[in-house]
């Protein structure tokens, strides 16, 4: 699993791990019933503490794209549930969106980024 940690980023090492292993179930790196390596497994080959990852996985599993196993560990499970997502994915864009009027991004350059972020993770 390759992940890449900026620990000089202002954001969270947790939050850039669950957005790293989002990314990934989105180009197909990490496909439905694949295990993720073990919370004391990833922490030590990253070098972080094994709490962040914890809580990574903790995050993941209660946005619906992790299962929690004792025997089998961090299993992707993506969600099936399109319309509660449609909603969430609603409710984010909002203040994406708001911000992007803030700063005088049109409809149409918002398209454009939107259509070019779908276009590198699904190349059909």
């Amino acid at each position: 699993m390759f992940i890449t940690i900026d620990f000089n980023s202002d954001e969270a090492i947790y939050i850039q791990l669950r957005n790293q292993i989002i990314i990934g179930i989105a180009v197909s790196h990490f496909k439905e019933g694949d295990n993720l390596p073990s919370v004391r497994d990833l922490a030590d080959n990253i070098g972080i503490n094994m709490h962040t990852v914890n809580k990574a996985y903790t995050i993941l599993k209660q946005e619906g794209y992790l299962k929690l196993d004792r025997r089998k560990g961090a299993v992707i499970a993506v969600d099936i549930d399109k319309m509660k997502a449609k909603l969430q994915l609603e409710d984010e864009m909002r203040v994406i969106i708001a911000k992007a009027i803030c700063k005088n991004i049109t409809c149409q350059e918002a398209h454009e980024i939107v259509t070019k972020i779908f276009e590198e993770y699904s190349p059909d």
